[in-house]
């Protein structure tokens, strides 16, 4: 029988205060598993402690830059301490600046790099040793379409998703032996409180420009939703995963797959 439980795990996910992080988190609750989670600010962390409370879920929260090596070491040494050695790790905090690259400055750019693909790095690195001693683990990268794709005014963002992938194979590469599998997860176009101003009707009734432009861009004809990754993310943090290794799954609604219709 396969085996999608998590029961008795102890996963920590990134800036799970709300959104994606928040639903996989949720998801790994109702498979069993003791969720811990960190965010940059404390009222931050008191907001999603609340909302896993109102949802039945007890969440353990810690206030954490995951781009400060010596913060997360403490973190990590906290987790273990008060709620266990994480069997897994979801790297699902980031952040994207839309700026044509021409007018970037360097400074954006090295933050986006620093918080996007350093933070996964720097927490990793953390878990790791515990994960080998305990004999496996599975850390899952949330990746993106731009891990594959370039578009206007992400070049930061772009270069850290791409950078995620490779450091998501090497992860698999590097510690496969030690019954660690370390997989992505490329969310498509994902309907959430941040991209709502993107989806909202003109005053005219018709769709914004760029709600019509990924509908026709995607064959599922529609956005995602944050239900549409619970399901993958339980399956690359369970049993049922063991042998699947370096892997970046897209959840897309095959946007991926997806040339475009001709024009009419």
């Amino acid at each position: 029988m396969v085996n999608f439980s998590l029961e008795g795990k102890v996963a920590l996910i990134t800036g799970a205060s709300y959104g994606i992080g928040f639903a996989i988190a949720a998801a790994y609750a109702q498979a069993g598993a003791r969720i811990v989670f960190n965010d940059i600010k404390q009222e931050l962390v008191d907001k999603g402690i609340e909302a896993y409370k109102a949802e039945g879920i007890e969440a353990h929260g810690y206030v954490c830059d995951v781009t400060d090596e010596t913060q997360v070491n403490a973190m990590i040494a906290r987790i273990e301490q008060e709620v266990g050695v994480i069997d897994i790790l979801v790297n699902n905090a980031g952040i994207i600046k839309r700026i044509p690259m021409h007018e970037m400055s360097a400074a954006d750019f090295r933050q986006v790099i620093d918080i996007d693909l350093n933070g996964p790095f720097i927490v990793s690195k953390a878990v790791i040793p515990a994960m080998m001693k305990k004999g496996g683990g599975k850390i899952i990268n949330i990746c993106s379409m731009m891990s594959e794709l370039g578009r206007e005014t992400v070049s930061a963002y772009a270069a850290a998703k791409g950078g995620l992938k490779m450091l998501t194979r090497n992860i698999a590469s590097e510690y496969g032996e030690y019954n660690i599998q370390c997989n992505g997860i490329g969310p498509g176009y994902i309907a959430t409180p941040q991209t709502a101003p993107l989806r909202e009707r003109q005053p005219d009734g018709s769709r914004h420009p760029f709600d019509s432009f990924i509908v026709a861009k995607t064959p599922a004809a529609r956005w995602g939703t944050t239900d549409d990754l619970t399901g993958p993310a339980v399956f690359l943090a369970s049993a049922a995963s063991d042998f699947v290794n370096g892997h970046v799954l897209y959840v897309d609604g095959g946007i991926l797959a997806y040339i475009g219709k001709q024009p009419s």
